[in-house]
């Protein structure tokens, strides 16, 4: 037994015989992260999963909602949110202190009916015409929902549109369309409608009126599992989480300046657009063809 005992301790020392992620002592972490990124966050935790065999078990939530279960005293490894919550948490001792990573941004669009027909939105002027001919308008009751109110009166339109203007909580937003029978036009986070079967994805906010939510990753300074949560931020940034997050819609947090806003969403829910920000790159396998329809 000794003399096998020797044997393999010098096999490991020369790497013939290695251990494999699945055999290594595998942990659970919990991620509370706002639900625009689950289209992405799902296959991203498969990979991880693979890559290191701990498992991802996922919250989603609104951002505003998850900061105010975090500070009444929930507990997670990470949270996957609005750079300005995180940095709310920092103050208050529950996320642990340090440079936290900015993992994407996610930008907006108009939706409809898988059954509806494509619409061009591709200018501000065909984009107004689709607001105006729309027969309701659906929008959240929460920040971005704020936003898109402020650009119906950037385009003044706001009073015209506002008998079929229908605003409710983030959530029921696509159920709403998605039983409508009508020209239902909703307005919501790009990755979400096109990850939806029954939703058309009709284009995204024209340049110049675009907006873009900013998502930070940041362990919890109480985590059960610190090393596990560092290394599924880590993993955030790997090639093969962009990959995934492009592929779901979700851009980079830097690529290049234009003339679209930031949208910032503060712990006291107050809008705060800020300076120029880049536009969201919808893969091309995910754009609607409203502009192509609209030429003919």
């Amino acid at each position: 037994m000794k003399r096998l005992l020797c044997v393999l301790t010098a096999l490991f020392a020369f790497g013939i015989i290695t251990v494999q992620p699945s055999a290594l002592a595998q942990e659970k972490i919990r991620v509370l992260s706002d639900g625009p990124l689950r289209p992405a966050l799902m296959p991203i935790a498969e990979a991880f999963h693979r890559h290191s065999g701990h498992e991802i078990e996922y919250v989603f939530g609104p951002s505003p909602v998850i900061h105010k279960k975090v500070a009444d005293g929930e507990t997670a490894d990470v949270l996957i949110i609005q750079p300005d919550f995180v940095a709310e948490l920092v103050k208050s001792g529950k996320v642990a202190p340090g440079e936290h990573s900015v993992i994407g941004r996610v930008g907006f669009a108009l939706a409809g009916r898988a059954d509806a027909p494509a619409q061009d939105v591709s200018t501000v002027e065909a984009f107004t015409r689709v607001l105006l001919n729309a027969d309701s308008l659906i929008f959240n009751n929460v920040a971005s929902g704020n936003y898109f109110a402020t650009v119906l009166e950037r385009l003044n339109i706001s009073e015209t549109v506002k008998p079929k203007v229908v605003r409710i909580p983030p959530g029921a937003v696509f159920e709403r369309i998605k039983q409508g029978k009508g020209n239902d036009i909703g307005v919501g986070p790009i990755p979400l409608i096109v990850a939806d079967k029954n939703l058309r994805l009709l284009g995204p906010l024209p340049a110049g009126l675009q907006s873009h939510v900013v998502y930070a990753a940041a362990p919890m300074s109480n985590s059960p599992s610190p090393e596990a949560a560092k290394a599924f931020i880590a993993f955030l940034a790997s090639s093969a989480a962009k990959s995934l997050f492009a592929a779901n819609a979700v851009g980079p947090e830097t690529e290049g300046r234009s003339s679209t806003v930031e949208l910032r969403i503060t712990p006291n829910h107050a809008l705060q657009p800020t300076a120029a920000s880049v536009p969201l790159a919808v893969p091309s396998s995910l754009r609607s063809s409203a502009a192509a329809e609209g030429e003919r």
